[in-house]
């Protein structure tokens, strides 16, 4: 056939339309249904029905790739002629479609429709010898017969169906149709021409269900007996009780039921809890050692008779020991010793008090954690801690229910039980970091443990009985508030815990860092020496936290290099830290401070910022730049500081004439601002007046003295608001030979919580108005 002869037969082909399914392979001869929810398709066969009725179907490709195109589809499809449609009340189309013949895309068209169209051919199929069919179908009809008789899938009446057919290609699809196959073996059906070919495979895979069958049946029977055998085992352990009884013999013949009964007696369970174990006890002696509900239930009455019901360590209440305790393991943190001293005291005048909720808040490596073990310690109680961070699964807290397998109860009854005591102090650590997914909310079960008038009586998913915990000590820790739930806050006391100042650190070094490192790397102070200065000198140039885990890791290291060292030379003289040495052995500093003025400058104010390491200086640049009154802020500010600076010029703006500034010079000019060390995340509002003062400076040409640093946030009237922080700020002052500070009036209580040795050498100037500061600061 020529090439002008083919064109013309395929522009005289009647275009088909293509109906994409899912899940179903169509087979010639075979009526199914196909529900349809796309637009296009709904479209496509509202057209099909106005003309002949025929679309053709082909099945998608599912494919895990996600390069693979959505729509693509099978090479081979079937034509199949439209016999109903129905609309349904969810906005979908159910079709039902008789299978005509197999059919092949040759070439899609393009055209407007919303759905495709294309040119197709008709397959036509391969007959073989007709011996070898009719061996081939009495086969299929003997094996189908098989099924039937074993399965109830298949209703009797198919079978009537099946057996009057003659025609083997027409049996074949109908009897493949049926099977419950995966969708590319079905597909195998209907792509193969060669009748006795798709006969031959249909006998492998009828074969192949019968087994499947046949070995599912014998499995249902194997537990149908199993069933029995329990019913008859239970029926007989009845008739045996009754016996028993008729004989006056006891169930404490059982020595495991005789030895659960005499730890009975010993266990103060309360009444509720008593039951409960009583009810368990009867439903074990009538089960069977071998049983699975045996071990359950004997589990659970372990778990019962092992808590400490009714055990109470004895609190020592000697408030002058452990006062001593705590200054003993921990330096500073006045607050919360003064609040466990307080509780002690409590506790001496009134035994029955319920012990405290504490929530401990600070940045890491401050002494949280270590204080729980101070706390216990110089109460004399058990002390256990678990973490909560990142805890999803509220069973961890509530436990699960006893008829799960493997179920126990939660964290908290698993420790009180671990610590033997209904009073020991238990520390959930990082309550700050817990999450939670479809499996609950583990901080909304901590509600009911952490709630003084609820835990009385906890009650764990496991027990299913009141367990009292309100004599339990907990004790939370949390870097921050701003993650936990307030509900949660509500039923915690809050101490905060402040970042250390050097000065706290170099005691904390000298005190309990450096002879525990020494002691640990195997040295002694005969061989090794720290000076004041060099502890400073590391806090300064190699660390940058609040706490002082950072400080003891460098400290360390140079105790392993020191003990290298001796490990070579046993004889060597003793070596002596000091800020000249130090950098041989912790090498160049890493920690680079911003360098601040040393001379009166245009527009650079500095100020003091409170991070998570500690109070730091912060220099504020700002330079003015032809424009169009635009202010730009770089330094990686967060929303509080970008509106704390928008204020700062909006008052600015608005004061102009009493700052002696022309109004038209905020619109000819663009301000940028600028935080430096931009590596850095910064926010918080406390940064106002140094931002007003530098702005301020720029626009009036006068300039800003050197040696004086400020804090605090501005308002639009210019009032100076209090911020926090102060204590650490005015450290970072006192490292930077800073002279001057500029605070608000409303944080002057706070400067008694710094100690004298930081404050000296610096004056304080307090104000309430930005106007007060302006004469101060400018030259």
């Amino acid at each position: 056939m020529t090439k002008k002869k083919k064109e013309i037969m395929e522009i005289a082909a009647p275009a088909m339309r293509i109906l994409p399914v899912d899940g179903i392979i169509p087979l010639p001869h075979v009526i199914f249904p196909v529900n349809l929810r796309e637009e296009k398709l709904h479209q496509l066969v509202q057209d099909a029905m106005k003309d002949d009725k025929t679309v053709g179907v082909f099945t998608r490709i599912l494919s895990e790739d996600p390069d693979t195109d959505d729509e693509a589809v099978y090479e081979i499809g079937a034509a199949c002629s439209i016999l109903k449609v129905i609309q349904t009340g969810d906005g979908s189309t159910r079709v039902l479609l008789r299978g005509l013949h197999r059919i092949a895309i040759d070439r899609e068209l393009e055209s407007d429709l919303p759905y495709r169209t294309a040119i197709v051919t008709k397959l036509e199929e391969v007959r073989g010898s007709k011996i070898k069919s009719e061996a081939y179908v009495r086969t299929i009809s003997e094996l189908f017969q098989r099924i039937i008789n074993i399965s109830p899938v298949f209703p009797e009446e198919i079978q009537d169906v099946i057996f009057a057919i003659e025609e083997p290609s027409k049996l074949s699809d109908l009897v493949a149709s049926s099977l419950n196959i995966r969708i590319q073996e079905k597909y195998q059906f209907l792509r193969e021409l060669n009748v006795l070919k798709r006969l031959e495979h249909l006998v492998k895979a009828l074969r192949k269900e019968y087994k499947i069958i046949e070995l599912n049946a014998r499995i249902n029977d194997n537990v149908s007996q199993e069933v029995n055998r329990q019913q008859r085992e239970f029926l007989l352990r009845e008739q045996l009780e009754a016996i028993k009884k008729e004989l006056g013999e006891s169930e404490d013949d059982d020595p495991e039921i005789h030895d659960i009964h005499q730890k009975l007696k010993k266990v103060r369970l309360t009444e509720e809890a008593r039951n409960a174990v009583e009810k368990e006890i009867e439903r074990l002696s009538m089960m069977s050692p071998f049983s699975s509900e045996y071990t359950v239930s004997k589990t659970y009455i372990d778990w019962m008779l092992e808590l400490p019901w009714g055990v109470f360590t004895e609190d020592n209440l000697d408030i002058g020991r452990a006062a001593a305790i705590l200054d003993e393991d921990h330096y500073g943190l006045e607050d919360v010793k003064d609040r466990i001293l307080e509780f002690l005291s409590v506790l001496k005048l009134k035994q029955d008090t319920k012990s405290p909720i504490l929530c401990l808040v600070g940045p890491p490596g401050v002494g949280k954690t270590s204080l729980g073990k101070s706390i216990a310690r110089s109460m004399q109680r058990k002390f256990i801690r678990f973490s909560v961070g990142g805890m999803r699964d509220e069973a961890e807290i509530r436990g699960h229910r006893k008829t799960y397998i493997g179920s126990m109860p939660g964290r908290i009854i698993q420790y009180v039980k671990k610590c033997g005591s209904q009073n020991p102090v238990i520390m959930l650590d990082e309550v700050d970091k817990i999450g939670n997914d479809f499996r609950g909310d583990p901080s909304s079960a901590l509600l009911e443990v952490l709630d003084p008038e609820q835990n009385k009586d906890f009650r764990d998913n496991y027990l299913e009985v009141a367990f009292d915990l309100s004599k339990v000590f907990f004790i939370a820790t949390a870097n921050s508030t701003h993650s936990i739930p307030p509900a949660l806050i509500d039923r915690v006391e809050i101490i905060r815990m402040p970042g250390y100042i050097t000065p706290e650190k170099v005691q904390i070094a000298r005190q309990f860092l450096i002879p525990r490192q020494i002691e640990q790397n195997g040295l002694s102070k005969k061989r090794l020496r720290f000076y004041p200065k060099a502890v400073e000198t590391i806090i300064d140039n190699y660390t940058m936290e609040a706490g002082v885990r950072a400080l003891e890791r460098e400290i360390a290291k140079i105790c392993r290099k020191t003990a290298r060292i001796f490990a070579g030379d046993a004889d060597h003289d003793r070596i002596n830290i000091s800020g000249k040495n130090l950098h041989t052995f912790l090498g160049p500093k890493k920690i680079f401070k911003d360098n601040i003025p040393e001379r009166d400058e245009l527009g650079i104010a500095t100020g003091l910022a409170y991070t998570q390491s500690g109070g730091d200086v912060l220099p504020v640049e700002v330079t003015l730049m032809p424009g169009k009154g635009r202010a730009k802020t770089t330094g990686q500010l967060g929303d509080v500081m970008k509106e704390s600076v928008e204020t700062a010029i909006s008052y600015l703006r608005a004061s102009a004439r009493k700052y002696h500034i022309e109004a038209v010079d905020f619109f000819d000019h663009d301000v940028h601002i600028h935080f430096p060390a931009a590596a850095i995340p910064k926010d918080g509002p406390s940064a106002g007046i140094t931002v007003t003062t530098a702005v301020l400076s720029c626009f009036s040409k006068r300039k800003v003295r050197h040696g004086i640093a400020m804090t605090g946030e501005i308002s639009l009237r210019g009032r100076i608001l209090p911020v926090g922080g102060i204590r650490e700020k005015i450290t970072a002052a006192k490292r930077m030979n800073i002279t001057t500070v500029i605070l608000p009036k409303a944080n002057k209580p706070d400067l008694e919580k710094v100690p004298e040795m930081v404050k000296s050498g610096i004056r304080f100037i307090f104000a309430e108005h930005f106007e007060e500061i302006v004469g101060k600061v400018l030259s």
